[in-house]
């Protein structure tokens, strides 16, 4: 034992705790602020319970004007469920393989060099800045309105997501795989294909599921822009104060993303759970290909081809082999069929040029009316409210929900799966449709806005909260247990503090997430800078590019904010 440390352990001698990091310090500072700024947003957008209690007498009325629901036929409702899915599964799939290129390049050990890191991230921020609804206005005066402007609108902004998460998982590999391909003479992208991208596929598909998820709630937004599918028969039986029809459609939309999410988790479930961890499959894959001693060209051509077939070896077929393959096909198939569905709709490249040109001269240059700039800041103000109110919401039902969906945080096994689905329930719920509920219930404003985003985040929040919470070390809260705490004190002190670092970038992600979500949401009334931009895009195309670059000023000042708590909470 060293002399310190015996003096540390000296009787008399009062034990002294760490100063705090000037990093902790700041961020803690920050989060703070954070807090404060969230507490002085709820109270400027004007919500209150007294106004939620008035609006109760509205839902009764607005209720009695809605049955009997006027359904739509088996075949048309069959149509549009899957006009919609090929427009999201056309978006994702073309978000996903552009991503992959985007989040080598932004990723730190994977980039070229410094600039081309700052590249690929700069193309991330920027495409999930820009709100999808807004690009497929975009979009729509250069191809026409029609599913192929709703598909490249949710796959350029679905490329930002992807892309990010991607590059994260890059950035946390096991490096060891990549530098024994390194030493056996593979080149870069074999190092990629066969040190890198096992370990990520797993993280991958988990990701590009997930942004499916996302986009088919988000294509029910494109839906009042023009973009065919559910969304665009919503759309126009509400306008038409059509409230028999439009009730029939908002039901087959919540059930078909519910249906989505439940899917989706099943697909999850049986690609990853029995597949082996992409690290195990690249250090049996390397330990493979080294375990002969390099001799010259002839070894070194034989290590290229199996990079090249991407496996050492043949693999039995075994059962999880066969399904797994199944659903790779089954989602080939899938692919083929949604391109040719989308193809049907009347978007087309016909006069492409042309009307790239007539839209460049309406976007370009940028200008908004000096006596406008006062309403703007106001606008862009009130988003950013919206989106710290509705995080604040999310965050405390989270907590809430969110520890009782972990398994060793739940009583018993009951109050767990109840917790889930409630969660799966609430991600279900598209927020324009929650959106469209609030504004009927507290009337247009950013009330709804925060109501609909707070509660859709609560899905989402909730469900990465569960996940943080299990994923912690158990060894801690074995060692409570161990000494009598109850589970409430293994909670209190092991479980959550080890958590706490995942759930702060979390929220930092959600409020990122909101940022953009509430300017969509102003399309509909829902308050902020949305409906300016919406107003824009029809009338003054120049105010439209000028409202767009000051969102992703806020957008990109947010990230940028994320980026450094992150950074000093690591």
């Amino acid at each position: 034992m060293t002399a310190a440390a015996t003096l540390d352990r000296a009787p008399g001698r009062r034990a002294t705790l760490p100063a705090p990091s000037r990093s902790g310090l700041i961020a803690t500072t920050l989060l703070l602020a954070l807090l404060a700024a969230a507490l002085w947003s709820f109270r400027g957008v004007g919500l209150s319970v007294e106004q939620m209690l008035r609006g109760t007498e509205y839902a009764g009325s607005f209720l009695a004007r809605t049955v009997p629901f006027v359904w739509p036929t088996v075949g048309e409702t069959l149509w549009l469920c899957a006009l919609t899915l090929a427009i999201v599964f056309c978006g994702t799939a073309l978000a996903a393989a552009i991503s992959i290129p985007v989040a080598v390049l932004a990723a730190r050990n994977t980039a070229p060099n410094r600039a081309g890191s700052v590249l690929g991230r700069f193309l991330g921020v920027t495409t999930r800045a820009a709100p999808d609804a807004i690009m497929a206005m975009i979009f729509a005066l250069i191809i026409g309105q029609g599913a192929l402007a709703g598909v490249l609108a949710l796959g350029i902004h679905s490329i930002g997501m992807i892309s990010k998460l991607t590059a994260d998982a890059i950035e946390q590999i096991d490096e060891g795989p990549v530098r024994a391909l390194r030493a056996a003479g593979a080149g870069k992208v074999q190092q990629f294909w066969g040190g890198v991208w096992p370990q990520i596929l797993p993280a991958y598909i988990a990701i590009v599921l997930h942004r499916a998820d996302i986009n088919l709630r988000v294509s029910v937004i494109l839906g009042f822009v023009g973009v065919a599918g559910l969304g665009q028969e919503l759309s126009i039986a509400m306008q038409t104060l059509n409230y028999r029809a439009a009730m029939p459609f908002a039901i087959i939309i919540f059930v078909l993303c519910v249906a989505f999410e439940i899917v989706s988790a099943l697909i999850r479930r049986s690609l990853l759970g029995a597949q082996p961890t992409g690290r195990s499959l690249a250090e049996r894959f390397v330990r493979r290909i080294t375990r002969e001693p390099q001799a010259a060209s002839g070894r070194t051509s034989r290590v290229e081809a199996q990079l090249r077939l991407g496996r050492a070896g043949r693999v039995p077929w075994t059962p999880d082999r066969v399904r797994q393959s199944a659903l790779v096909w089954g989602t080939a198939a899938v692919l083929v069929a949604s391109v040719a569905i989308a193809a049907t709709q009347g978007s087309s490249f016909a006069n492409f040029w042309q009307n790239l040109g007539i839209a460049v001269g309406r976007l370009w240059p940028p200008a908004l009316a000096q006596e406008k700039w006062g309403d703007v800041a106001l606008a862009l103000l009130e988003t950013v409210q919206i989106a710290l109110a509705a995080t604040l919401f999310a965050v405390v039902f989270s907590l809430l929900i969110g520890t009782f969906a972990a398994r060793n945080v739940a009583p018993n096994g009951a109050v767990r799966g109840a917790s889930r689905f409630a969660l799966v329930v609430i991600r279900g719920l598209p927020e324009l449709l929650l959106a469209l509920f609030f504004i009927i219930l507290t009337g247009l404003g950013p009330g709804a806005a925060v109501l609909a985003l707070g509660i859709g985040g609560v899905g989402l929040l909730g469900k990465l909260v569960a996940d943080s919470l299990e994923e912690v070390n158990p060894g801690p809260e074995r060692a409570l247990t161990a000494v009598g705490a109850s589970r409430a004190q293994v909670f209190a002190g092991a479980t959550f503090p080890q958590a706490v670092p995942a759930f702060i970038g979390h929220t930092l992600y959600l409020l990122d997430t909101n940022i953009r979500s509430a300017t969509v949401l102003g399309i509909v009334g829902g308050g902020g800078i949305g409906y300016m931009l919406s107003s824009a895009a029809r009338i003054n195309q120049h105010e439209l590019l000028f409202l767009l670059l000051c969102v992703l000023v806020i957008v990109f000042a947010v990230e940028g904010l994320s980026a450094w708590l992150r950074r000093l909470l690591s």
